[in-house]
């Protein structure tokens, strides 16, 4: 969702770094509300979500800026739920 919300944000606006600031406030606030999975599932997923980062605009030239930011967050969105949001 974050990865969403910070495109829209610079998208909306025009403001590139707006869409940053909310990235990495989204960023953030994720990590602190997953901490409890432990640090190091924490980083896998921050990383990930770095890799996503890269990878939605490496593919928006092929599938369009949406269609790649969407996909990028449904990556990151899966790996999330496998690494830190599962329960049991």
């Amino acid at each position: 969702m974050t990865l969403v919300a910070a495109f829209a944000v610079a998208q909306g606006t025009g403001v590139r770094a707006l869409g940053g600031v909310v990235l990495v406030l989204g960023v953030a606030w994720c990590a602190w509300r997953s901490w409890a999975a432990g640090a190091a599932r924490v980083l896998a997923v921050v990383l990930l979500g770095a890799a996503c980062f890269v990878a939605s605009h490496v593919l928006a030239g092929v599938l369009g800026a949406w269609p790649s930011v969407l996909l990028a967050a449904a990556v990151l969105g899966a790996g999330a739920l496998l690494l830190v949001d599962r329960r049991g």
